[in-house]
């Protein structure tokens, strides 16, 4: 194989599989119970995280997203029942969110579903492909954050 065609062929590996991962986790996600969950909510439920109270930066800097982004997805979960708001005795102007009831069994699901999902995908590898797959990866991700870095530096810049 050419380079160039080694290229082709990754960038096509990388975007089916990024999509076919986003759309199982989708479907299997629909339950009748948590029907009303997008895929945004589930990772904004998955960063407030279960039996923690976080406040609104922690989690805005953990999605990389602005606190107006947040705060429209967080009025929904909270308006959906899976999220519930509360206010700093010591600053009032600071808000601090944890999961409801519903929300923690919504999370749950989710890390169930996930650990499951990679069980799964891990199964039929050996170990030295285990291992050489993980360290793949970890190179991948940290070529991501560097971008991200970057990209973050670049728009700062320009504001």
């Amino acid at each position: 194989m050419t380079i160039l065609k080694d290229l082709r062929e990754f960038n096509k590996i990388l975007v089916k599989l990024f999509n076919d991962i986003l759309d199982y986790k989708a479907d299997a996600l629909k339950t009748p119970e948590f029907k009303d969950l997008t895929n945004n909510d589930v990772h904004v439920i998955s960063a407030i995280g279960q039996n923690t109270r976080k406040n609104m930066s922690m989690i805005a800097r953990e999605l990389s997203v602005t606190i107006g982004s947040l705060t429209i997805a967080i009025n929904s979960l909270v308006r959906k029942g899976y999220v519930i708001r509360e206010r700093s005795d010591k600053d009032r102007r600071v808000v601090f969110v944890k999961l409801s009831l519903k929300g923690e069994k919504a999370f749950m699901q989710y890390e169930d579903f996930h650990s499951n999902m990679v069980s799964a995908m891990l199964k039929d590898l050996d170990m030295d492909e285990k291992k050489i797959l993980v360290n793949a990866m970890t190179k991948i991700d940290n070529w991501i954050k560097v971008g991200l870095e970057k990209n973050k530096e670049i728009k700062n810049e320009e504001n």
